[in-house]
């Protein structure tokens, strides 16, 4: 399937305007049935000084909206509204909870002569659908992460226990979406994986083998290198949301410039001693401390099933972070923090040393890297696995790409297609800049390859693919 895109045309003088969050609410029409109580219905509302009748009135609207595409299908009602200045995103998590967030789409500037205001052009197809509504669907799996369901807290405590917990969670979780730097892998919300060697990974799974039988108390386990994954213990969906908060708010809060980018051993004048780099990001900052408070943050886990609710230490050295989890009914004490400060201290920092030997030992028989003709993305939706050398880096706040935006609007495009269709299937698109982007979707596999060849026909593209599949993913098989 070919396509011809005619993007990327843009004038030297327009001013450009991301897209921004206008608004973002959560209600319950069941909490608010007759006329005069409609007030009750608004669990949170963001932002906060919008007056009573007009988030009553938008609160409204939704419902109408939901009740109105529910008579042309009951099962599936609205996922999104679409205007010329805005989007709205809709979603129902639990019953009768349904979150909101309203997007005010991109805009362009573009200046008069004679003095005259500038004309506002609003670009409505600049905003994806399946982006911005995984983005809504993050907001509440990272709020059910810290907080367990909505039902569960309005069992316990009612609507105010519950509008308290929203807003403690939400009014700061919504000042780290940046929606401008949204694109393909929030659909995906993959797991990045940390490439290792058999007996590298032996040396992990032991490592966690013996904690877990040294400390009886811990009951899950990850291990993580780089901001990559080697080892859970979690359930699937759980470990994908605990992966992005670490990876785009805990770590980047805690980087270390002395050891940014490398691995260092042992310092040589504490090699013959048990020192070790070793270190709680969580928890208590440091244990000398007779004021230190031994307080972690609370995780819920299988929250469809036996609904457990944790403790999270996060515990790191050097470039390996390990997260332990502990029933939360449990008093952590300083003595269990000592302990595993001296028992995992050491062997992780040994540990974050041999993974770096080890790699940089491959990446020196594997040869010099050359800059690629190519650039690709790829998603597993089997294990989620997620590899891009399109993003150089991916947080919270920034997404640095390589490519320009309007190849990775493409990107988004062409897997709104794939979503459509069970079907495997391949979409090569010549963009207007020359680029070649080609997508292909087999067995619950996703490819994007981004290919910068001006003068490449439809058959040299798609050679092209093929080696780069044969290269960069020789163990996987992809349908022709």
């Amino acid at each position: 399937m070919l396509m011809i895109s005619p993007r990327m045309a843009s004038g030297m003088q327009e001013k450009q305007y991301a897209p921004s969050l206008l608004s973002f609410f959560i209600y319950n029409p069941k909490f608010g049935p007759r006329e005069g109580e409609e007030e009750k219905k608004i669990l949170f509302y963001h932002p906060i000084e919008i007056e009573k009748n007009e988030k009553i009135r938008n609160v409204g609207l939704c419902e109408a909206i939901v009740q109105f595409t529910r008579t042309f299908c009951p099962t599936k009602p609205a996922k999104s509204l679409h205007t010329q200045k805005n989007r709205q995103f809709f979603h129902e998590p639990e019953e009768n909870y349904w979150m909101v967030m309203v997007v005010r789409n991109p805009m362009v500037e573009k200046p008069n002569k004679d003095g005259k205001p500038p004309t506002v052009e609003y670009q409505e197809e600049e905003i994806i659908d399946s982006v911005y509504g995984s983005v809504l669907k993050q907001c509440y799996s990272m709020y059910k992460l810290f907080n367990g369901t909505f039902s569960r807290a309005f069992e316990a405590g009612g609507v105010e226990l519950l509008t308290q917990k929203l807003e403690k969670f939400f009014y700061r979780y919504l000042q780290t979406l940046h929606l401008q730097s949204c694109d393909l892998l929030d659909v995906f919300g993959g797991i990045s994986f940390f490439p290792l060697d058999k007996m590298t990974y032996l040396k992990i799974q032991s490592f966690v083998n013996r904690v877990e039988e040294s400390l009886s108390l811990v009951k899950y386990t990850a291990f993580l290198y780089n901001d990559q994954l080697i080892w859970s213990g979690l359930e699937q969906d759980d470990m994908q949301i605990l992966y992005k908060y670490l990876t785009t708010s805990l770590f980047p809060r805690h980087t270390e410039p002395e050891l940014a980018g490398r691995d260092s051993p042992l310092r040589p004048e504490v090699a013959g001693n048990l020192l070790h780099y070793g270190r709680f990001l969580t928890g208590p900052a440091n244990l000398k401390d007779p004021e230190a408070k031994f307080r972690f943050p609370k995780i819920f886990v299988n929250t469809e099933d036996s609904y457990e609710e944790l403790h999270l230490i996060v515990y790191k050295a050097m470039s390996a972070a390990v997260c332990f989890m502990v029933n939360a009914a449990v008093d952590l004490s300083r003595e269990f923090c000592e302990q595993l400060d001296s028992l995992v201290g050491p062997q992780l920092t040994l540990l974050a040393s041999d993974i770096c030997e080890q790699y940089n030992i491959n990446r020196r028989i594997s040869g010099p890297e050359k800059e690629p003709q190519f650039k690709f993305i790829y998603f597993n939706h089997m294990n989620l696995a997620e590899k891009s050398t399109i993003h150089m880096r991916k947080t919270a706040s920034v997404s640095l790409t390589s490519v320009h935006p309007d190849l990775m609007k493409i990107l988004g495009d062409i897997n709104c297609d794939f979503a459509r269709v069970d079907e495997d299937e391949e979409i090569i698109v010549k963009a207007m800049t020359d680029y070649w982007v080609v997508g292909k979707k087999s067995d619950q596999r996703e490819l994007y390859v981004i290919l910068n060849q001006k003068n490449a026909n439809l058959i040299e593209v798609n050679e092209e693919v093929k080696r780069l599949c044969a290269t960069q993913f020789n163990n996987i098989f992809f349908l022709d």
